[in-house]
């Protein structure tokens, strides 16, 4: 009733314009992607094989700062390290932060 015909002429071509001011967040978000989301993933993922190599004798860095040598991991997710002659203290595996030292396997 009210509608000017510019107004319904710019409707009709609508599908188009619509899907072109799409464009511009699909590649945001495809950058987004490479740049955060993946790099972030693959360093969880090594985080978590480090903390699954884990064996008596690595020495390590937890996330507070502390340095010490693992002397028995527990299957309940936590970790006894020695920080000093005589003191152990029991840390959960995801709060090492980087195994500085790593011990060779037993031979066969």
């Amino acid at each position: 009733m009210f509608v000017t015909p510019a107004y319904a002429q710019a409707a009709a071509g609508g599908g188009a314009a619509a899907f072109t001011s799409f464009v511009p967040l699909i590649l945001i978000f495809g950058i987004m992607y490479f740049l955060l989301i993946r790099p972030q993933q693959k360093k969880l993922k090594e985080h978590k094989a480090m903390v699954e190599a884990l064996r008596r004798g690595d020495q390590v860095l937890t996330q507070g700062g502390i340095i010490g040598k693992v002397t028995h991991v527990n299957e309940d997710n936590t970790v006894l390290v020695e920080i000093a002659d005589g003191v152990k203290v029991k840390i959960v595996k995801q709060t090492v932060a980087q195994v500085m030292n790593k011990t060779e396997p037993a031979a066969s």
